[in-house]
């Protein structure tokens, strides 16, 4: 960068920012492979509020996002029907990094390098509030689920599956 940025400005909190969201910033000390269940153990939170942003693409390569509960698993299968795709699939992190801008573990849904669409499991609408990436490990934003729908214009979906 060029200038010295302060520690919690990220593409996700300038966006934010710019589309006038109301958050607040908390860290925890990101552990590999440790995941949201790692994140809400820190933060003494509900995995099930923390979300993670995970970077999927269709059956034509099409990159998406999918915003999930910590405590679930994306039924792509689900996800695909609801969104007329033939199929979804996991992208892989370097294709996931090149769509986002963020480095795997560090997804945002917010300010990311190449607009794609977004869908959100419908139940994490019902939350009061949700904890989600801000742009690099260990750094979550506290935030109304509202702003999923609203400015960032994520899609509802049910594909939501018990981890297990």
């Amino acid at each position: 960068m060029a200038k010295s940025a302060h520690s919690s400005e990220t593409p996700a909190t300038q966006w934010l920012r710019q589309h006038g969201v109301a958050f607040t910033t908390t860290t925890y000390d990101y552990v590999d492979h440790g995941g949201s269940g790692e994140a809400a153990r820190q933060l003494g939170a509900d995995e099930h509020q923390v979300i993670k942003t995970l970077v999927m693409q269709d059956g034509k390569d099409h990159p998406l996002i999918i915003l999930m509960h910590g405590d679930m698993q994306v039924s792509t299968k689900n996800l695909a029907r609801q969104i007329q795709a033939k199929s979804v699939t996991p992208c892989k992190p370097d294709i996931a990094q090149r769509h986002s801008g963020y480095m795997v573990g560090g997804t945002s849904p917010f300010g990311t390098r190449k607009n794609m669409p977004v869908y959100v499991e419908q139940s994490i609408l019902d939350l009061s509030e949700i904890f989600i990436n801000g742009g690099k490990r260990g750094f979550l934003l506290k935030i109304s689920p509202q702003a999923l729908t609203g400015p960032l214009g994520a899609q509802p979906v049910q594909c939501a599956l018990e981890n297990g």
